[in-house]
């Protein structure tokens, strides 16, 4: 008679206990604690900005120190900046993707109504942000217009990380708004990228028909079953290569491969219990048969694998990777804002700074609520206070706004005063934003959320 599992038992008992695993196990519980993630993000922006304004040039000479990787006759050459923004951060929306997949499949965007409502918010949080700045910002002979495009990006990763700090104060639902809305926001800044600050390079419509090719080929394999993931993982690599040579940030290969994964698992719900049933004697270590035994372990084994969905399988063990290594070095790598307050143009500063902190809530709350309201979305489960406290962190642009800041103006005094106003701007997003939530959001519960959307 076998014995039985009940819920309360702990797999981690099964194992003996080693002098390793009484050092790792409190680090694993630390790292699974939400708030620690944002903490640490916290530290490594501060770090960042301290490291910048005390020594600029050692900071901007680190990071763009540069590297070559050379395969026979040719030869591949970067900096640490792009390897963290462009390779490393491509594994952070990766992930992004997978999690977004995971809700279109089982969670809360599996609604199409509900998937249209960030998209949608989206667009009103880049409409009203660059409106605001054109009301504030100088015209006439001294223009500076050209900056429309700066407020109108989010940081996802910031946002992500404030979000962290917030535990269960952030429902499900709004995490999953907030991180789709932020993947269509870096969508819309590419086009304001491509459409307000073309470079001279444009865009090459050959290798980025390429990566889309190869995109297209990815799910027709997952499709007829196809599951070798050394053959996924060469063409993905492929999907990044086309898109950097495209010009199209490559990040958004990473959301698009994320979305590619399948979010189902082969084997059917009991199927595994049922087969696990059947060999209860080779289980128990009855069998004589070591052979017998190693071929039921090992079809146990593949049988568990396939139950959980690639998506999960990929999802889960990144995470960690990205909360505390590859968020961190994004951080420490581009919050190193120098603050230069000779020659500052406060108007430019001050319309960068409010389009962020006014207009970002003002536009998803207003597009959320019109789109709810003519149904073409639905109403999310959480409050529509709750929703403005969303986009108040959603004004987080910084990165991708410090980005369009370089294209929008030159080097010099107008520059300068934008960048400070994103740091402003994206700052006192995060501290109020952060603080509102706190007040107004009650810690998420899964009960009350399904009876207030069942409601």
């Amino acid at each position: 008679m076998s014995a039985r599992v009940t819920s309360s038992d702990k797999i981690e008992d099964l194992f003996p206990e080693t002098p390793v695993r009484k050092i790792i196990t409190p680090i694993e519980r630390l790292m699974k604690v939400e708030t620690t993630g944002g903490i640490v993000l916290i530290i490594m922006t501060l770090a960042a900005l301290l490291w910048a304004n005390l020594s600029p040039e050692t900071y901007h000479h680190f990071w763009h120190m540069p590297f070559a990787l050379t395969i026979g006759s040719w030869v591949g050459s970067a900096d640490l900046h792009w390897l963290i923004n462009d390779a490393m951060m491509t594994v952070f929306f990766f992930n992004i993707g997978l999690e977004v997949k995971g809700e279109m499949t089982y969670g809360e965007l599996r609604n199409p109504k509900a998937a249209s409502l960030p998209v949608i918010a989206a667009a009103g949080g880049m409409l009203f942000p660059a409106l605001i700045y054109l009301l504030l910002c100088p015209h006439g002979d001294n223009s500076a217009t050209h900056g429309w495009g700066v407020p109108t990006a989010t940081d996802i990763a910031f946002v992500v990380g404030c979000m962290a700090i917030l535990g269960k104060k952030v429902p499900h639902a709004l995490r999953v708004m907030i991180l789709t809305l932020a993947i269509a926001d870096d969508i819309g800044a590419i086009l304001v990228i491509a459409i307000g600050y073309p470079s001279g390079d444009g865009i090459n419509f050959i290798a980025l028909g390429t990566g889309f090719a190869l995109l297209v080929l990815i799910n027709v394999l997952f499709r007829i079953g196809v599951r070798n993931l050394l053959l996924h993982g060469l063409i993905g690599i492929s999907v990044w290569a086309f898109f950097v040579k495209s010009g199209v940030h490559p990040t958004i290969a990473g959301v698009l491969l994320g979305l590619s994964v399948p979010a189902k698992p082969v084997l059917a719900k009991g199927k595994l219990a049922h087969f696990a049933g059947s060999v209860g004697g080779a289980l128990s270590g009855e069998a004589k048969d070591r052979n017998e035994q190693y071929e039921v372990f090992t079809l146990l084994k593949r049988g568990a694998r396939e139950s959980i969905s690639m998506q999960e399988r990929f999802f889960k063990p990144l995470v960690p990777w990205v909360n505390f290594f590859i968020m961190p070095l994004f951080a420490l790598s581009n919050a190193g804002v120098e603050i230069k307050l000779g020659g500052v143009e406060v108007p430019v500063m001050g319309a960068v700074a409010l389009a962020l902190i006014l207009g970002k809530p003002i536009g998803i709350f207003l597009f959320s609520l019109l789109a709810v309201k003519i149904g073409v979305s639905v109403k999310p489960s959480y409050s529509w206070k709750v929703l403005w406290g969303g986009g108040m962190l959603a004004g987080i642009g910084f990165t991708m706004a410090l980005f369009v800041a370089n294209l929008a103006f030159d080097v010099g005094d107008r520059q300068d005063s934008a960048k400070l106003g994103i740091l402003l701007g994206s700052f006192c997003a995060a501290i109020l934003g952060t603080i509102y939530m706190n007040i107004v959001s009650k810690p998420h519960n899964e009960t009350e959320e399904a009876k207030s959307e069942a409601a």
